[in-house]
C-alpha cells in the first residue's frame, strides 16, 4: 500500500503556480483573488485564513470581505457585482455555507463565469459536462492531480464515486469519465452499496460520514480516495474511510489529514492563475 501524499503534490502545484505568477509579473499582470465570508462559522474561517496564506505564498494579490451574519441578500449581491467589474480581481469566491437567510444559488449565478474560480456557476458546470472547460471544481481537480502524480492508470478502469454533491460527487464522476473510466455513482439510496463499492478499481468516498467505507467494501488492490473531513467518537480528525482497516487491502490510499485537503486550496490557486491569464488575453 502506498500513501497518496497531498502535502507533497500540493507543494509541487504551488511551486508551479508561484513560478508562473512571477513570469506573469514581468508582463505587468498580478493575479487577484477576492474571498467573501459571511458570518462566523469556525471551519469557514480556517479555510479563508488558509486561502489568504496560499495567495501570499504564490504571489497573488488578495482581498478578504468578512461580512456580518446580518448581511442582506441585496448587500451581498451588490458586493459581487462590484467585484465582477474590478479589473484587478480575477477570481471571486464566496465561502459556503452561507447563513440560512441567504440564497447561495443566487450568489453563485451572479458571479461572472470568467471569475468563478470555484467552478460552481451553471455555465462552468455545463462546460465540465461536455469536457470543454477553463476551470474545474477544486477538490475533484486536486484528486485528479493526485492520481496523475502517482502514475495511476485510469483508462478502462471501473470507478465508483460514493456521494452525489454538486461540489464533489457529480464533477468527480465527470472527470473520471473524461479520463476513460467506467463510472458508477453510489449514494444513500443505492441498494447493496457495499457490493457496488467493492467493484471499484478507483473508489472515491465523499459522503461526510466518519469511517463509512470499511475494509469489506474495498476490492483488493483498489485505489481509495477519501474526501471526508470528520471527527470520530474521540473527537479525532478522520475521513469517510476506516483508514486503519482499509489501508492493508488497497494499493493506494489518501490519508486524512494530509491527502485531498491540501490539494483543494492549491487547485484554487491554479484556477485563479488561469483566470488571470484568460482575462489578460494569455492562453494557459
Amino acid at each position: 500500500m502506498q500513501l497518496l501524499n497531498g502535502k507533497e503534490v500540493s507543494a509541487a502545484v504551488r511551486e508551479r503556480v508561484r513560478r508562473e505568477t512571477a513570469a506573469l509579473a514581468e508582463k505587468g499582470v498580478k493575479p487577484g483573488l477576492a474571498v467573501i465570508i459571511v458570518g462566523d462559522d469556525p471551519a469557514s474561517q480556517v479555510y479563508v485564513r488558509n486561502k489568504e496564506k496560499a495567495c501570499a505564498e504564490v504571489g497573488f494579490y488578495s482581498e478578504k470581505y468578512a461580512l456580518p451574519s446580518s448581511t442582506t441578500q441585496q448587500q451581498l449581491n451588490s458586493l459581487v457585482r462590484e467585484l465582477n467589474e474590478r479589473r484587478d480581481i480575477n477570481g471571486i469566491l464566496c465561502q459556503l455555507p452561507l447563513p440560512a437567510h441567504l440564497n447561495d444559488k443566487e450568489v453563485i449565478e451572479l458571479i461572472d463565469p470568467a471569475k468563478d474560480v470555484d467552478a460552481f456557476h451553471p455555465v462552468n458546470v455545463g462546460r465540465i459536462m461536455i469536457g470543454d472547460y477553463d476551470f474545474l471544481p477544486c477538490t475533484p481537480a486536486g484528486i485528479m492531480e493526485l492520481i496523475k502524480s502517482a502514475g495511476i492508470e485510469t483508462r478502462g478502469k471501473k470507478a465508483v464515486v460514493v456521494g452525489r454533491s454538486n461540489i464533489v460527487g457529480k464533477p468527480m464522476a465527470m472527470l473520471l469519465l473524461h479520463s476513460d473510466c467506467t463510472v458508477e455513482i453510489a449514494h444513500s439510496k443505492t441498494p447493496n452499496l457495499a457490493e457496488t463499492a467493492k467493484t471499484a478499481d478507483i473508489l472515491v468516498a465523499a459522503v461526510g460520514k466518519p469511517k463509512f467505507i470499511t475494509a469489506d467494501m474495498v476490492k483488493p488492490g483498489a485505489v481509495v480516495i477519501d474526501v471526508g473531513m470528520n471527527r470520530d467518537e474521540n473527537g479525532k480528525l478522520c475521513g469517510d474511510v476506516d483508514f486503519e482497516n482499509v489501508a492493508p487491502v488497497c494499493s493506494y490510499i489518501t490519508p486524512v489529514p494530509g491527502g485531498v485537503g491540501p490539494m483543494t486550496i492549491s487547485m484554487l490557486m491554479q484556477n485563479t492563475l488561469t483566470a488571470a491569464k484568460l482575462q489578460n488575453g494569455i492562453r494557459p
